[in-house]
């Protein structure tokens, strides 16, 4: 099984709603979402999927979120902005990314992993 992994970064400002500790002021985090595909075979060129494919699936939610404020951002204007809600978030929009007519459909997200500290982090991983 052969494993791709690109990182990118984005800063935001959230709350945790109905949080008991500081966590329920706004705050913020230089936030990183690592995010892994998978699979078994390689292209013609010895690759699984290009690096660039992958940064274009997260580009417009990182885009989206960069220095804004989480809460007010779909879904997590209704969704608390856990870091596990949005590494779920992040692995369900990359995977539909990758699911598009054109994209390399031989490959899957096995992990997604979401830094709010260089420390502390959250990930998901589907069944």
């Amino acid at each position: 099984m052969y494993e791709v992994i690109v990182e990118q970064p984005f800063s935001a400002a959230h709350y945790l709603k109905d949080y008991p500790g500081k966590c329920a002021n706004v705050h913020g985090h230089n936030y990183r979402v690592q995010i892994t595909i998978e699979g078994e075979t390689l292209d013609s060129l010895g690759m699984l999927v290009e690096f660039e494919v992958i940064k274009q699936a997260l580009a417009p939610w990182i885009d989206k979120f960069d220095h804004g404020f989480l809460n007010e951002i779909p879904p997590f204007d209704g969704l608390n902005p856990t870091a596990e809600n949005l590494a779920k978030f992040f692995y369900d929009e990359t995977e539909k990314a990758l699911r598009q007519p054109g994209q390399a459909a031989s490959v899957r997200v096995s992990y997604v992993r979401v830094f709010e500290t260089d420390k502390c982090s959250a990930g998901y991983r589907p069944k």
